[in-house]
């Protein structure tokens, strides 16, 4: 059985919902599944999980939640080489700038990108969310 943790911020509910559905997901395919918020997660956690789910939302101009998130992820980007992730996150502007910028990070840093990025505008409709439980799924895999 594969340990998944999800881990996310979220400042309306909306990453939250994601996250939730991600969660779902990985724990339909059996994975034994932790959620929590970047507050609770560290980088001395990583190798505890044999996949991580990052959820965040665009925050500003198209990055990530500066305060609790960004700190905590890029602390952790020194254990993604060859680590299974997933990215997720909502937004209310923009193009989705902010993922493609974190994905090219993860990727820069190694990390074993196993499913496309799940990105909705505000709250997820039943398309967004068939398309985070396929995130938990591939991360469970």
């Amino acid at each position: 059985m594969s340990k998944v943790a999800v881990v996310y911020w979220s400042g309306t509910g909306n990453t939250e919902q994601m996250a939730q559905a991600v969660a779902a997901g990985a724990q339909e395919k059996g994975a034994q599944v932790s959620v929590m918020t970047s507050a609770e997660f560290d980088a001395s956690m990583m190798d505890a999980y044999d996949a991580i789910g990052f959820g965040c939302p665009s925050m500003g101009a198209e990055q990530l939640e500066e305060t609790e998130f960004e700190p905590m992820f890029s602390a952790c980007e020194s254990k993604l080489e060859g680590k299974k992730i997933a990215l997720f996150g909502s937004y209310g502007w923009g193009d989705g700038e902010w993922m493609r910028n974190w994905e090219e990070t993860c990727m820069g840093a190694g990390a074993n990108l196993v499913h496309d990025c799940v990105i909705c505008n505000d709250a997820p409709n039943d398309e967004a969310t068939e398309a985070c439980k396929a995130l938990g799924a591939a991360l469970a895999g």
